[in-house]
Formats: structure tokens, C-alpha cells, sequence
């Protein structure tokens, strides 16, 4: 386990010698007897766990036939606060709020037994590439009554998140495991092919390897080397809980949501996982993003193209390889030393890619007129270089901005996009991965902040309205640039 300096671990060491020293110097003359008992563990301070969206900025489709592709984290995220509850509480409780989710199990009632067996145990660093089939059907009897009174389309939903979750709890914890709440919010579109739930699982990960201390980070002056084993720790598991989500997960978007930044990602050979190799250096670049509220099936999109290179294998090729071509020189101009997130003159070459991308696309018949108009409204106000993103058929749009962007005309755009139906965000591309705020206490620049800070009030989290809300109470940026208490692996080339 890595060394535990870090002002996390401080905290926690401060509330236990806290816990020990306490008390008169008479109380601890006249109960020795008492002293010399081991003392209860004191409960953890809440905290907090985040963790971003991702967005394919190049290479769809032709990454289903081994071509390179990049992916790169957004500025929408999710947001985890993990209570611990009192001694005597021996339950542990989910409420997703965005998906109306609330459950509760009696720890003491789960399958401990089967999960803590000497041929099922899994240790916090070991690397899990596929479920365990006994592991799964023991998990069946604790998640007959979750949202048992939904229909069946949202109690398949909050079934398959609670197996998730409670895959990575008993596979990480033990049954002395304390009491906790874990309450989510999330400001990323579900089901748009922004890695929410990759998001959410990294967050869970996250909670559950600080909570074990398994994690020895974020800080400062954490060792390059150090972080990056932390990382890898969290994605893997991560991973695990996609894989109880998702069946077969590429492994992407777990990884760009852990780490941050961008990666260009390929796999050549089903058999074994993908080529990842992280852009750690990679620009923060604004970004519109625009869900066209058109439902889509990845499936389809992709069966689509399948059939289309059965007819003509030549061609599809020849547009393959020219998509591969398309990503390889984006990845070489964002890594150029000269590259400039400020600068028109470095913006536009990759915008330019960007649009060639979504016309190679479109010859491959995965955009959708919604995307299509999205598109004629950003060229018609000269603001910007979009193209669909993921698998297309409807779900999203992303737009590079151009600097110093008139607010005229992205006000405008804005309009035109509120009156036909579409969702925007301003958000920002390329951005940091997962963080950690503990205690969970903010510094908002607030009359509180002379008092040590806010402390995120659960009521209030449930309760916040919307994007807006969530960003305003907890988010990472809050609007005003990065909040003071967040903490990130930052890890650079």
C-alpha cells in the first residue's frame, strides 16, 4: 500500500488521536482500567467524490475496425457524498435522486460469506477482467425489492445500478464495513453517450478504496509515479463496475473519467482489451455540447455500417482509413509544443478535422437531421467547428469554440437551439479527472469561508435544482474557476 502522508490520511489521523487523548487529566488517573481498553474508531468525516463526462472528439466507427480514436473528458460531472452513519446503524443506503433511486440494505444481511471465501476474495489491488458468476447469483436475493413498485423499464435500471455497486462493496469491503450513505447527483445527460455511467462508477470506486485507505492521494506533492498507480487502481475498479452495467466495456470511458485529459484509444484484436494511451498534457478547449433529445441506438448505428461495408468493402475501407488519418493528425497538432488553447491560428487546423470527421461520418449514414441543423446554425454564425459525436443516429453534438467567442451570436445560437427542442452546455473539454473534497466543506467566497468553509449540507444536495443547482452547492467549478478544497491525481507527461 502506498505511504499514507497525505492531508487526507491527516485528517483521519487527527480525528483518531483526537478520539484517544480527550478527557481530564483526573478522568484518565481514576479509569486506567477503563484507558487500557482499544477505543472505538470515530467515524469518518463526509466527504465528497467527483468525476467527469467523456465525448469521442474523433475516430467513430472506424474504431469498431481497429482504427485509432480519441477521447477526452468534459467539464459535466458527477458528484458522490458518502456519509457515515453512527455505530449502531448497520445498514448501507444508495439515493440517486436524477434516476429517483433509494434503497437500503441491512450490511449484516449480505452475502458476506460468499464474497469473503478464499477462492472469491479480491484484494483492493488485484485486476478483475470478468464477473464472477457465483458472485452474481448470490447478489439476486438483495435486489428482488429494489424499486419493486417501478415499471419495469426504470426497475431494470435501478436493478442493474444496485448490482453494480453492491459487486464493487462486498467485493472491496468486509462486513465490519460502517454504516454509510451514498447519494449522488450527477450533471450529465443519461444515455447520451457521455459516460455517465462509467462517472458514476468511477465515483463509487473512488469512495470506496478512500474509504478502505487504500488511496494515499490526491496532494500536492504526491510522486508522479504514485498517482498514477492510484489512478490505475481506481479505473480498474471502475471497470468492474461497468462490467456489471455494460456486460463488455471497452475500458475508455472508465479511464478518461478516472484520469482526466483525453486519450487515443485502439483496439485491434477482440480478444484482448484496447490500446489506451492517456494525452496527459492535453489543453482544457472550449466546448458546446448540444443533445438533440433524439433518442439513438448504438447498435443500430453500427449494424448500419456493417451492412454498408458488406456492399462495399473497397470503399468503406478507403473511408476507414481516412478517419484513422483524420485522428492521428489531430493527436499530433494538440500535442505539438506550439499548440496554443488560446489561439485562432492553432483552434482552427483542428476544427477543420473535426468537420472533415463529421463528413465522413455523415458518408457513412450515422447523422440524423437534428445533428444536421445543430451543425447549419453553428457555421451560419461563425462561431465555431461541430460534429456529432459517438455513435451517432441522434444523441450529441460537440462544437470547438472559437476564442473570444461574440456573446451575441452564442446567445442567438442559443435561442434557436431553446426554440427547437435541443439541450446546451457551455462546458469545457479536456479538463481534470476524479477529485476529492474532504472533509466535504467548500470555500465559496462566502461570510462562511472565515469560519473554515461551508459544509455540504445532505438536505440541500438532495434538493438542489437542476444542473445549475448541483454546480452552485458542490460543483467543482462553481462558475467562478476551480473552488478551493477540491483535490485531483494530476498527472503530467
Amino acid at each position: 500500500m502506498a505511504n499514507n502522508t497525505n492531508g487526507i490520511h491527516k485528517d483521519m489521523g487527527d480525528l483518531q488521536l483526537n478520539g484517544r487523548t480527550n478527557g481530564t487529566k483526573e478522568a484518565k488517573l481514576g479509569q486506567r482500567a477503563k484507558m487500557d481498553r482499544k477505543q472505538s474508531s470515530p467515524m469518518m468525516p463526509a466527504f465528497m467524490v467527483s468525476a467527469p463526462g467523456k465525448v469521442i472528439m474523433f475516430g467513430e466507427h472506424a474504431v469498431v475496425y481497429g482504427k485509432a480514436a480519441i477521447a477526452a473528458a468534459i467539464s459535466l460531472r458527477s458528484y458522490l457524498l458518502v456519509t457515515t452513519l453512527s455505530k449502531s446503524k448497520r445498514t448501507v443506503s444508495l439515493m440517486f435522486p436524477d434516476i429517483d433511486l433509494a434503497h437500503t440494505w441491512n450490511i449484516d444481511e449480505l452475502p458476506w460469506a460468499t464474497f469473503s471465501h478464499p477462492t472469491k476474495k479480491k484484494n483492493y489491488y488485484d485486476l478483475v477482467t470478468a464477473l464472477d458468476p457465483d458472485l452474481l447469483a448470490a447478489l439476486q436475493p438483495h435486489l428482488t425489492t429494489v424499486s419493486a413498485d417501478k415499471p419495469h423499464d426504470v426497475r431494470k435500471v435501478h436493478q442493474s445500478s444496485a448490482l453494480a455497486f453492491l459487486y464493487v462493496f462486498l467485493s472491496l469491503g468486509s462486513q465490519s464495513f460502517p454504516g454509510c450513505q451514498y447519494t449522488l447527483r450527477s450533471t450529465i445527460p443519461i444515455g447520451a453517450g457521455l459516460g455517465s455511467s462509467a462517472s458514476i462508477a468511477v465515483c463509487v470506486s473512488a469512495a470506496l478504496l478512500l474509504q478502505l485507505r487504500a488511496l494515499s492521494g490526491p496532494h500536492p506533492d504526491q510522486p508522479a509515479e504514485e498517482a498514477r498507480v492510484q489512478v490505475e487502481r481506481i479505473s480498474r475498479w471502475a471497470f468492474v463496475f461497468e462490467m456489471c452495467i455494460h456486460g463488455n466495456p471497452s475500458g475508455v470511458d472508465n479511464t478518461v473519467a478516472t484520469q482526466g485529459k483525453a486519450v487515443v484509444f485502439q483496439r485491434t484484436d477482440y480478444s484482448k482489451p484496447p490500446v489506451v494511451r492517456p494525452l496527459w498534457d492535453f489543453p482544457e478547449l472550449p466546448l458546446l455540447l448540444v443533445d438533440t433529445k433524439q433518442a439513438k441506438s448504438t447498435a443500430n448505428q453500427v449494424g448500419k455500417v456493417a451492412k454498408l461495408k458488406e456492399t462495399h468493402p473497397k470503399l468503406l475501407g478507403t473511408i476507414m482509413d481516412a478517419i484513422d488519418k483524420v485522428t492521428l493528425s489531430a493527436k499530433d497538432l494538440i500535442e505539438d509544443e506550439d499548440f496554443d488553447s488560446k489561439s485562432e491560428d492553432s483552434l482552427r487546423p483542428v476544427g477543420e478535422l473535426m468537420s472533415i470527421n463529421h463528413g465522413l461520418l455523415v458518408s457513412l449514414g450515422v447523422s440524423h437531421p437534428r445533428l444536421e441543423r445543430v451543425r447549419e446554425l453553428v457555421d451560419h454564425e461563425g462561431i465555431g467547428w461541430t460534429k456529432l459525436t459517438g455513435a451517432g443516429g441522434g444523441g450529441c453534438s460537440i462544437t470547438l469554440l472559437r476564442p473570444d467567442v461574440d456573446r451575441e451570436k452564442l446567445e442567438r445560437l442559443e435561442a434557436q437551439l431553446d426554440e427547437g427542442g435541443y439541450l446546451k452546455f457551455e462546458t469545457t473539454l479536456g479538463g481534470d479527472g476524479v477529485g476529492v473534497l474532504w472533509p466535504a466543506v467548500l470555500k465559496n467566497g462566502m461570510d462562511e469561508d472565515d469560519n473554515g468553509g461551508m459544509e455540504i449540507d445532505l438536505d440541500n444536495f438532495l434538493n438542489a435544482e437542476g444542473n445549475d443547482g448541483v454546480e452552485r452547492l458542490v460543483g467543482v467549478q462553481g462558475g467562478m474557476g476551480e473552488r478551493e478544497g477540491w483535490k485531483f491525481w494530476r498527472i503530467e507527461s
